[in-house]
């Protein structure tokens, strides 16, 4: 294991724009859509000198790169997901992976074979039995123990099949230490020039950036790029549900139809961060909690426009 302290995503791309990082090798994600600032994880992309991304489709990231390597998708490979109920669940290929594609341990193989290490894997089950001997929790699982239902870690000589439920009469391995950490307030506040707040977050019916259910019709026909204001600031600035608005903070400006609705309240503006043709990261900032280091994707300073409609 890594015996220096990395980076998160965030430092990541900081180090990018600021010359320190070189070539980044980004697999299944879409920083250009997920990321705060927009602008400056385009910059800090364009700034490397060498930039690969393994993936299943041309991601607004992938379209950035110098080499693009075509993995599977989750129907198209063996494995296991272990979800956020510890249960590990077997992955088995649904349909079959078009053209070039690869699975990814086997583009990641080659890669650092080729870089002069001596990997020797030759399936799936070689990696879930590697896992199962360096981490604690998976030491008792193999390839054939997970059924059809799975198995929730830890799976081990003690549990055999598993644990069901982690915590009965008390916490496995003792108290939490918890510590105090002084209040601070958002990097950026509401003023007169923007005096709303944006957060972002997701819809029901996409996932992340997209990159999948944008591409499935059912899914994107029910929901679309939106900018959800309440019912008291539509009524005070006389917008329609539906109708077309602007969202503007420091860092750019976005347009798309008015969501109005009770769900939300006077003065804070939800804009989902899924569409990148209204991408909500055009607006954040890139202010990060200085503990946790996540960025404040919840409070951005944004000022709403009604767009003036131009006669054909």
């Amino acid at each position: 294991m890594p015996t220096e302290r990395g980076k998160t995503l965030t430092e990541i791309i900081d180090g990018a724009c600021d010359g320190d990082i070189k070539a980044l090798y980004v697999m299944g994600e879409n920083p250009v859509l997920s990321d705060p600032d927009q602008a400056h994880a385009v910059h800090g992309l364009k700034s490397l000198d060498f930039l690969v991304v393994q993936d299943i489709f041309l991601t607004e990231t992938a379209q950035l790169a110098d080499v693009v390597l075509p993995s599977y998708s989750f129907a198209e490979k063996a494995g296991h997901f272990t979800n956020t109920e510890r249960r590990v669940q077997r992955l088995v290929p649904a349909v079959k992976a078009p053209g070039e594609a690869r699975e990814d341990w086997q583009i990641i193989q080659s890669i650092a074979n080729t870089m002069g290490s001596d990997w020797q894997y030759e399936s799936v089950q070689d990696i879930t039995e590697e896992i199962a001997d360096v981490t604690p929790q998976y030491h008792g699982i193999r390839w054939q123990s997970v059924g059809k239902n799975g198995l929730q870690w830890p799976c081990n000589n003690v549990k055999p099949f598993g644990t069901r439920i982690m915590h009965q009469d008390q916490f496995i391995r003792g108290k939490g230490a918890m510590a105090a950490i002084p209040f601070e307030y958002a990097a950026e506040l509401p003023d007169k020039e923007f005096p709303m707040i944006l957060t972002t977050g997701r819809l029901l019916e996409q996932f992340h950036t997209g990159t999948m259910t944008r591409k499935t019709k059912g899914l994107d026909n029910l929901a679309g790029p939106r900018i959800m204001i309440s019912v008291e600031d539509a009524e005070a600035m006389g917008v329609a549900n539906g109708e077309p608005v602007r969202l503007v903070s420091r860092r750019g400006e976005i347009s798309a139809p008015a969501f109005v609705t009770k769900r939300m309240q006077q003065g804070v503006v939800f804009v989902p961060f899924h569409f990148a043709e209204s991408a909500a990261n055009k607006l954040t900032n890139t202010a990060t909690d200085p503990h946790a280091k996540i960025p404040e994707f919840k409070v951005s300073a944004v000022r709403l426009e009604r767009v003036t409609q131009t006669a054909v």
